[in-house]
């Protein structure tokens, strides 16, 4: 993580050193209750209230054509009436051209998520009042700059931070009665300089800012999994994964505190492992200017800090990934799923971001894609584990962890594993859709 830090802290001064394109986004935007109805209060000039927590502004086709081979972005949070951390979001909105405004739930607007962050504790009253979040987006290049894309797309930038005044409106003087949580800035800076520029020309946007847990959002009962299915009409080469995810839950033993690896798949071929946090949070403690029981009033070791924090208030989110040489055209599964996850008391989420960007021989396009609607259960089981889908099952097979297949039903929604000793197994299912993936199974 310091590594990354001070890979952005050398981009930022090389860009401000360098000959820089420089383009303000969104400047000092004010954010309000997150649970209240919508403000009137006017928008500033060339944004769109998308809700007391989101706004956008569309890039003209002059920043666009500005935009050189290294992005660097900047969000700039400042502090009003929420002295708590909360969770913030950088996405990039394609809308239908010439459509004049649009809402956060249109289903015509594609959307990526570009980045994430996590506020500090600040205080209103307490230097420093805001604090900087800084990013490497130079992937972006490629989508910004396809005139092909931008002939069927707007693009609009959207800073998004969620807050709520309760709590500063009885604990930081000054914020009685009032509902303005944040202020927000969103800046980019590029050069040319020791640069190459990117080359995509497919962007899979897979999951943007998808809920998932074990208790009431997951693809399989009882497990923390979620399973996308996109389908890509050309070959991708060059094929770069993209992945943002935070665990939530501050009670007691949640997910926040404890950490847990994560596991994501591309067509049942484990491509990333990560399990959040793991640094220390002591850099940021300098933005954590409210009292907390985070930070605490003395500084924590390394191992104080990496012992159960997932992230830092205060903090850029990592954006992970992973790259794929080639994959081929047709229907793809990417499955994510944190096996060891609890949500104690079935409380907390985990947030999950995906998108995919590649080269292929076709002109740039945005694919679609669908969650999978499939149960699987019960697991464990003692004889049969039904499935449950709105695609039919074609066909379900039952392979041993030694990976040696036991047996096979075509057409049936289930399979029956009563004849097996206790152990693990491994399903792989395949639906009428042409959808494919494996779960693991545990005969009692």
């Amino acid at each position: 993580m310091y590594k990354k830090l001070f890979f952005l802290g050398i981009l930022f001064a090389g860009l401000f050193k360098s000959q820089t394109n420089r383009i303000d986004v969104i400047s000092q935007a004010v954010y309000y209750d997150g649970y209240a109805a919508t403000v009137t209060t006017p928008v500033p000039a060339g944004l769109i209230r998308l809700s007391n927590t989101r706004y956008a502004r569309k890039l003209t086709d002059a920043e666009l054509n500005s935009f050189k081979a290294k992005i660097a972005m900047r969000v700039t949070i400042g502090a009003l009436c929420d002295n708590y951390d909360r969770l913030g979001s950088v996405f990039l909105a394609m809308v239908p051209k010439n459509q004049p405004t649009y809402t956060v739930n249109d289903a015509n607007v594609k959307r990526i998520e570009a980045a994430r962050y996590i506020t500090p504790f600040m205080n209103k009253n307490r230097s420093p009042l805001e604090v900087p979040f800084t990013y490497d987006l130079s992937n972006l290049y490629s989508i910004f700059h396809d005139t092909a894309l931008r002939t069927a797309y707007d693009m609009y930038m959207e800073l998004d931070v969620f807050g709520v005044p309760y709590a500063a409106q009885n604990e930081v003087a000054g914020c009685s009665g009032r509902i303005d949580v944040f202020s927000g800035t969103l800046n980019f800076f590029s050069t040319d300089a020791g640069a190459t520029a990117t080359d995509f020309n497919t962007l899979a946007p897979i999951l943007t800012y998808n809920r998932l847990n074990n208790y009431n959002s997951t693809d399989v009962p009882g497990e923390t999994i979620r399973i996308v299915n996109f389908n890509l009409p050309n070959p991708v080469t060059n094929a770069q994964f993209y992945v943002i995810s935070t665990p939530h839950g501050a009670n007691s033993g949640g997910e926040e505190y404890v950490r847990r690896q994560n596991y994501t798949y591309i067509d049942d071929v484990q491509m990333l492992t990560y399990t959040p946090g793991g640094i220390s949070c002591e850099p940021f403690r300098v933005y954590n200017t409210q009292g907390n029981g985070i930070y605490g009033a003395t500084p924590r070791t390394l191992a104080g800090w990496t012992s159960w924090n997932n992230w830092c208030p205060g903090n850029s989110v990592p954006i992970r990934g992973f790259n794929m040489s080639t994959i081929t055209a047709g229907n793809h599964t990417l499955k994510h799923t944190i096996p060891t996850a609890v949500f104690n008391q079935q409380q907390g989420d985990v947030y999950l971001s995906v998108y995919m960007q590649g080269k292929s021989n076709a002109a740039l396009s945005v694919q679609d894609v669908k969650t999978v609607d499939v149960s699987i259960y019960p697991n464990p089981t003692a004889d049969f584990v039904n499935i449950k889908s709105k695609a039919e099952v074609a066909s379900i097979s039952l392979y041993g962890i030694d990976g040696r297949k036991l047996s096979e039903t075509r057409g049936e929604s289930r399979i029956d594993l009563s004849s097996y000793t206790a152990g693990v197994y491994f399903l792989q299912i395949v639906l009428k859709d042409g959808i494919t993936f494996k779960h693991k199974i545990i005969k009692k």
